[in-house]
């Protein structure tokens, strides 16, 4: 009896072994913002990483370098996000320091949510945030590879 209420466990465990684990992805993005409140513009060129958590659901980080208008400074956006894709559609939530040089202070909290549509060679989306002290809304435009 005991062998019989076992069987299935094993099957469940095998077929988990046999099957193949999705890869872990790579991008290569350019963003650009409109921060509310001084109107400033933000551009990025930025590197995102994502490793599989779950069948629809990935973590990563996204890197790079920016410049933001008004007057010009230089900064590093540093992100750690969250993403879930439904067929070709993603929806991301995303958090992480961005460092703007010739700024006190020059560490500022970021946070935001996007959503956007994924292809096999270009990921196009929309992000909303905050970068402290200004709202943020987005376009972000990817290559993976």
């Amino acid at each position: 009896m005991r062998t019989r209420a076992f069987l299935p466990v094993l099957a469940a465990a095998l077929a988990l072994a046999w099957s193949r684990p999705a890869a872990a992805s790579v991008a290569l993005g350019l963003g650009a913002d409109y921060l509310v409140d001084p109107s400033q513009g933000a551009f990025q060129l930025t590197l995102a990483a994502d490793a599989p958590l779950a069948r629809h659901v990935s973590v990563g980080a996204r890197f790079g370098a920016m410049l933001v208008s008004g007057p010009s400074r230089l900064g590093v956006p540093i992100d750690a996000r969250l993403r879930i894709h439904v067929q070709r559609v993603y929806f991301e939530g995303l958090v992480g320091p961005w460092i703007i040089t010739k700024e006190d202070p020059a560490v500022r909290f970021h946070g935001a949510v996007g959503f956007g549509v994924l292809s096999r060679g270009l990921q196009l989306g929309l992000e909303v945030g905050y970068l402290d002290p200004s709202t943020m809304i987005g376009v972000r435009l990817a290559f993976p590879f």
